[in-house]
């Protein structure tokens, strides 16, 4: 069974500010009617941005310009809670696809599918019929190239199809810091209304090209734990280099960080 999806008037959601952006402070629900309005979702994880916010002008440039950025981090939520003594409504990628596709009144005939290869591509859409009923043609996935690690990101193939099809929704299913890039790219050359979503790795839990994260363990907060027990050579190293954000969450507090201008993503 779906989620009913019943639209009522706006409601306005304040954002709070965090390490310069503005993270949502609404409900998953309240998320999707936000995004539905048009722009850029995003939902960065705590390593990308311990990685990325300082080291990456168009990384940084996405996120603070995003129209709804999801507060992914769990860390970031308990430390806003800790120092801040603000209580954050955690939304991961996760949790907000399984709503997303979950939602009965949606309409995803008119979307644009962006994965990173041609296996995990087949996969998920095969999965998205079995699971959702959500038919995906091939016309409709595109398979994204290897992007640069660094700087801004062009894609002429994609413009042109994202142009020719003037899709509804675009959901983008890459890593982040590359992700978060392109569906800036793509917003700031669209000449029409769409929502562009950013949630990175979270199809991939879900349709079993990774290891399963239940949502219990979403919910507390413990899906790294399980990433690392999963993959532990993958993900250990990559939630060490997350500890630098609390040296930015400490120094930095709800400013944005000091760039290094030195454009190195990854």
């Amino acid at each position: 069974m779906g989620t009913p999806l019943r639209f009522s008037k706006k409601s306005e959601v304040m954002d709070a500010t965090i390490l310069g952006i503005k993270f949502f402070k609404g409900s998953t629900k309240q998320a999707l009617f936000k995004s539905l309005e048009g722009g850029l979702l995003v939902a960065p994880s705590g390593p990308g941005m311990a990685n990325d916010l300082i080291r990456c002008d168009e990384y940084a440039r996405a996120l603070t310009s995003a129209d709804v950025v999801l507060l992914d981090s769990g860390f970031i939520s308990l430390w806003s809670k800790i120092f801040f003594k603000e209580k954050l409504t955690r939304n991961s990628g996760l949790k907000f696809l399984q709503y997303f596709l979950s939602a009965k009144k949606l309409d995803l005939s008119n979307s644009l599918w962006i994965m990173p290869d041609s296996y995990q591509s087949e996969r998920n859409r095969k999965w998205l019929s079995e699971a959702y009923g959500i038919e995906v043609s091939r016309d409709r996935l595109y398979i994204a190239p290897q992007y640069p690690k660094k700087g801004k990101i062009g894609d002429p193939n994609l413009l042109k199809l994202f142009l020719d099809l003037k899709p509804e929704h675009v959901l983008i299913q890459l890593g982040g810091g590359v992700q978060e890039r392109l569906g800036l790219y793509l917003r700031e050359r669209a000449n029409f209304k769409t929502s562009i979503f950013c949630t990175g790795a979270a199809i991939a839990f879900l349709s079993g090209l990774q290891n399963t994260i239940p949502r219990w363990a979403d919910r507390i907060y413990m899906g790294w734990l399980l990433r690392c027990f999963y993959e532990p050579r993958l993900f250990i190293p990559r939630y060490f280099k997350a500890l630098r954000l609390i040296f930015l969450l400490s120094k930095y507090g709800k400013e944005a960080p000091m760039n290094y201008d030195n454009q190195t993503c990854g």
